[in-house]
């Protein structure tokens, strides 16, 4: 987990964002089974507020906005890196969380 929040924290995201603490928990349970990736609103976000005791809807909107403080304050040119290929447009909220999820695998891998 503490890898996660650091390299959240390197996109210039703090934990003073409510979606810091939603987005490293949902990192967290993709690591652990990467199928949530495949249903992000309905199953995702839905553990994430049951953890959270929250809306879905809620961290929905949480995760959105650390996405946008991300790419217009945060290190956007860190996440184009991350990506590995040239984003034009903000992301979405699923493409955010499958950027820094396969980033974090790849960091795995490489520490194995």
């Amino acid at each position: 987990m503490e890898q996660i929040k650091q390299t959240v924290f390197r996109l210039g995201i703090r934990s003073t964002y409510q979606g810091f603490h939603y987005l490293c928990y949902a990192l967290y349970l993709c690591m652990q089974d990467d199928s949530y990736l495949l249903s992000v609103y309905k199953r995702l976000y839905t553990d994430v507020a049951e953890h959270f005791s929250v809306s879905r809807d809620s961290v929905e909107r949480c995760i959105r906005t650390i996405v946008t403080v991300c790419w217009y304050k945060g290190n956007r040119s860190l996440l184009i890196e991350m990506a590995s290929y040239n984003l034009i447009q903000k992301p979405t909220n699923g493409e955010f969380m499958d950027i820094l999820f396969n980033y974090l695998k790849q960091q795995a891998f490489c520490l194995n």
